[in-house]
């Protein structure tokens, strides 16, 4: 995918003419370096052997044959599903290819709608490459010249994309990861919620919380009713969150708790792998399943924990917390992710319950607003962040063919997220500000 590698997209390709004087500059650059000669060359042969071509004037005879390239796409489909595990007919390997493609172009669509929201323009998808789902035809494009050079860079990033989302895929479908989350949600309705509670009921509250004008952390936070919420006339630098809590039993005590559950999906996983520079979903991607828990205070944290331990004991499991950290009462965060504030207060571990592995991210109701709110440590902010920090920015949108200077582009976009919460951008404490918790899903 980098543009200053052996792989780069060139303004021109030409395919009939291997001993120009621009190739020998190329060569001699890749033979200086024995790690990228020996990637080129593993490349290359996997796209022949893809191909069932023999060298590069093979290719250009697929450009030129209508009935050879047919061929080749009805074998190659072939291979791609035996690469991906998909012991089935073409039909059907047809139908994931599809499946593969949606998600690469969900991958470039969220950056373009939320992270890179102002720069939609620059970055969209050519119609050329958006319309098309078959792998054969994405690399066929990366060796024709009549296509411009952004066209066929992004043939070569759907493509690259698409063989992250199959082997995300292809991991799903080995780890039952679909009837896992369906377990835990099940073990939660079961062995957590009060049981004088059906099943997704939930009591509606808001938090009205009162924010620093510097850098907008929580000041103070109380739980307020619907009614007192709409009796209030908010104040500058205040703000109303809207949450809707589930209740756990602790004892003779009824607990209120907001939690917001998630599965990642396809598209965030292939993010995931491009920031970590990962192509094993396996290695990288170690929080498929996670739950985000809220609660008033430090002591019901502490109630909550031992709640879910005795809950999976009750339903024949041993529940063993992984990977711990805890900085709700002080303390920094150690932390390892690009672009992520080490101020971010929280409880977060990996609780394993037989074979399923959950991300816990525990919050009392202050250290939750400034995870969503405070300047410099909210996961808004975080999650811009991470996208440049990380090179996936570059990597997907590189300068020379996009024109953008991506840590330009950086500040621009910082600067917009923290004014949202400022009162330069809009006011803090307006309307649009009361469903604010709400936008993060009710929870399961």
């Amino acid at each position: 995918m980098k543009q200053d590698g052996p792989f780069a997209v060139g303004d021109r390709i030409e395919l009939g003419r291997p001993f120009s004087g621009e190739h020998r500059t190329w060569i001699k650059h890749l033979l200086s370096d024995q790690v990228l000669t020996t990637k080129y060359r593993a490349v290359r042969s996997q796209i022949f052997n893809l191909l069932h071509v023999k060298d590069f004037s093979g290719i250009q005879q697929l450009l030129d044959d209508d009935e050879l390239r047919r061929d080749c796409v009805q074998r190659a489909t072939l291979l791609l599903g035996r690469l991906f595990n998909l012991d089935t007919d073409t039909h059907e390997i047809r139908t994931r290819m599809h499946e593969f493609a949606g998600t690469a172009d969900a991958v470039i669509e969220y950056l373009s709608n939320k992270v890179l929201a102002p720069y939609a323009a620059h970055i969209e998808i050519s119609n050329e490459i958006r319309i098309i789902t078959d792998p054969v035809e994405l690399l066929l494009i990366i060796f024709d010249d009549r296509y411009h050079q952004k066209v066929r860079f992004e043939a070569k990033r759907k493509l690259v994309l698409m063989n992250l989302a199959g082997a995300i895929d292809q991991r799903e479908r080995e780890t039952a990861i679909e009837a896992r989350f369906a377990g835990f949600l099940n073990f939660l309705n079961a062995y957590v919620w009060s049981p004088d509670l059906r099943i997704g009921e939930h009591q509606h509250a808001y938090l009205l919380s009162q924010h620093d004008p510097e850098d907008y952390r929580c000041l103070d936070v109380r739980v307020i009713d619907r009614e007192a919420a709409q009796e209030i006339t908010l104040e500058p630098l205040q703000r109303l969150t809207f949450v809707k809590r589930r209740i756990f039993r602790a004892g003779n005590r009824d607990i209120p708790v907001y939690v917001s559950m998630r599965k990642k999906g396809p598209a965030a996983k292939v993010l995931k792998l491009l920031r970590k520079n990962e192509k094993n979903p396996a290695v990288a991607v170690d929080d498929e399943l996670g739950l985000m828990a809220v609660l008033d205070g430090r002591a019901e944290v502490t109630r909550f924990v031992e709640h879910l331990n005795k809950a999976a004991v009750r339903s024949g499991v041993l529940m063993t917390q992984e990977d711990i950290s805890d900085t709700l009462t002080g303390g920094s965060y150690a932390a390892t992710s690009t672009g992520s504030s080490s101020a971010t207060p929280m409880l977060k571990f990996f609780a394993r319950l037989g074979d399923t592995r959950v991300e816990f991210i525990i919050h009392t109701n202050q250290s939750y607003l400034d995870y969503n709110l405070r300047l410099g440590v909210s996961h808004d902010e975080y999650e811009m962040r991470r996208i440049f920090e990380s090179g996936v920015a570059e990597l997907l949108f590189p300068r020379d063919i996009y024109h953008l200077d991506m840590d330009a582009v950086r500040d621009q976009q910082v600067q917009r997220s923290r004014q949202r919460f400022s009162g330069a951008g809009g006011g803090a404490g307006s309307d649009s500000d009361v469903d604010t918790g709400a936008s993060r899903g009710s929870g399961p």
